[in-house]
């Protein structure tokens, strides 16, 4: 609601104010949910084991990460390309290795240069009410390739924003790679008639290129 007073900004009991172009607003706290899931608790603690490598760096190392962080840029997930400072980057580039369960990097990686995604469209069969996921994969991908996916959405919805991470692609066979038991481990068997959206991205040394997305809606159960 907006409201007529001086500037401010910030949490006030159980109200939280802030400065708009429309004026000064307030709305009521809502506690943010913490469910403490096993990935959830997984991902704080490689953060908290990054932040600690971070701490163990010597002084060579640490300006090395700082004199590299001065001339590099990343994109945000809405496109905006933004720096980081030395700890920032570090922490960027170990914690996407520490949730592929790789080793860190004490000095900073060579910038990659991404070879094009492979990775073709989705394509789903529903025999016997048995939903099968597969990606074509006619030429290998980079160094690792993640796939996320989006829970089942309605066929009517054109465009989904929330992607959680499912695992690395598997190894492909005849030309395809089977992602049907990682969407299946976080959303379960997505029904008839939804439609499945699902992203890839390339990972090099700490890095990841543009999502690659893809989507294709359940058929009606075969046979």
């Amino acid at each position: 609601m907006k409201v007529i007073g001086s500037a401010q900004s910030g949490r006030v009991g159980d109200k939280i104010y802030s400065n708009t172009r429309w004026g000064l607003v307030v709305r009521s706290y809502v506690p943010p949910r913490n469910p403490r899931t096993p990935r959830q608790q997984a991902n704080r603690s490689d953060f908290g084991t990054v932040s600690g490598q971070w701490r163990a760096l010597t002084a060579d190392q640490l300006a090395a990460w700082r004199q590299a962080a001065a001339t590099v840029y990343i994109r945000t997930a809405d496109g905006r390309q933004v720096s980081l400072n030395a700890y920032n980057y570090f922490v960027s580039v170990n914690s996407k290795r520490a949730h592929l369960k790789l080793p860190a990097l004490t000095l900073p990686p060579t910038v990659p240069s991404f070879p094009i995604n492979p990775v073709g469209d989705l394509a789903i069969t529903n025999p016997a009410g048995n939903p099968s996921l597969k990606l074509p994969v006619p030429t290998p991908p980079a160094q690792y390739t993640e796939v996320w996916g989006a829970a089942p959405v309605s066929a009517g919805v054109r465009c989904v924003q929330h992607y959680c991470y499912l695992g690395l692609l598997p190894a492909s066979q005849d030309g395809y790679s089977e992602v049907t038991a990682l969407y299946i481990a976080r959303y379960g068997a997505p029904p008839a008639g939804t439609v499945v959206y699902l992203q890839t991205r390339q990972q090099i040394d700490g890095w990841t290129d543009v999502p690659k997305v893809t989507s294709a809606k359940v058929p009606a159960p075969s046979g």
